[in-house]
């Protein structure tokens, strides 16, 4: 028998309709399971976790949880805010105020 575990069932998980430690008769099937579920889960739940699979002992496949750091930061376009809307590219020839950009600003809380 092969499992799925999660490492730690978040929030959104506990909600969820999954359930921890499926088992499955083959290797390809808890292999599929896996990543099936972590991309369903990383769609899904509210943003704050970012799940995936990964090979664990004893027919294990366990989903690890991190922090999505795009989600803590609060920019949704992946752009920390002190680099983001208001400042600056030191590093061109010409400094660059992004402040009149309009795919800046979509959720990074910079003004």
């Amino acid at each position: 028998m092969y499992t799925v575990q999660m490492q730690k069932e978040c929030e959104c998980f506990q909600k969820s309709e999954y359930t921890n430690n499926s088992t499955f008769q083959t290797q390809q099937e808890a292999y599929k399971y896996a990543n099936i579920l972590v991309e369903l889960m990383n769609e899904e739940f509210c943003g704050r976790h970012t799940f995936y699979p990964e090979v664990g002992e004893n027919d294990t496949f366990i989903i690890k949880v991190d922090l999505n750091a795009t989600f803590v930061s609060g920019c949704s376009t992946g752009v920390t805010c002190d680099v983001g809307c208001g400042s600056t590219d030191d590093w061109t020839l010409e400094a660059t105020d992004k402040s009149d950009d309009e795919s800046c600003g979509t959720g990074c809380g910079c003004a």
